[in-house]
C-alpha cells in the first residue's frame, strides 16, 4: 500500500518472504537496481569505496532529470537513507528492511523538503507513487527468486 502525507511524503510497505540479510544485500547493492526495476536505467557509484555514508552515487530515471544521491545514513542489515538535492528541494529516500527468519517488511519511502518541496512533490506524485510500487514489486520478486 502506497501512503502520502501532505503531498510531500510517500511510502510503500511490502512483505518478502526472504530473510532481512538478503533484502538488505539486494537493497545494497544500488548498483543492480535496474535488473530488477523498470524505475532505473543506470545507477553508478561514483566513488571506489566500500557503500558507507558519504557514498555517492549518479541515478538515471525515465521522466527524470539525472540524480546524485548521497547516503546519509547506513544502519546494517537494516536500513539505508540518502539524499538527492537540486536548488529550492531536497529528496530523502529510505529503505528499511525489518523481520526475523525467513520474511521481511520492508518499507521504501520518498521525503520532499525545502520551499520548492511541496511544488515538486506535487507535479510528481503520481510518478513517485508509481515508482515506488514498481520498485517494490520489482525487490520483492528479486529477493523471492
Amino acid at each position: 500500500m502506497i501512503t502520502s502525507r501532505a503531498n510531500t511524503d510517500y511510502r510503500i510497505v511490502v512483505d518478502i518472504k526472504a530473510p532481512p540479510g538478503r533484502v538488505f544485500a539486494v537493497l545494497r547493492a544500488v548498483e543492480r537496481w535496474p535488473e530488477w526495476t523498470s524505475t532505473m536505467t543506470s545507477v553508478q557509484r561514483t566513488d571506489n569505496r566500500p557503500f558507507v555514508v558519504g557514498s555517492r552515487v549518479r541515478v538515471r530515471q525515465p521522466k527524470l532529470l539525472p540524480a546524485i544521491w548521497q547516503v546519509t545514513e547506513l544502519d546494517e542489515p537494516r536500513k539505508f537513507t540518502w539524499v538527492t538535492r537540486s536548488p529550492g528541494v531536497a529528496v530523502t529516500g529510505e529503505h528499511l528492511v525489518e523481520g526475523d527468519g525467513t520474511w521481511s517488511r520492508v518499507t521504501l519511502s520518498l521525503n520532499f523538503s525545502g520551499f520548492l518541496g511541496p511544488l515538486v512533490s506535487r507535479f510528481y506524485c503520481s510518478l513517485n507513487q508509481r515508482y515506488l510500487a514498481i520498485e517494490a514489486e520489482g525487490l520483492r520478486k528479486r529477493c523471492e527468486g
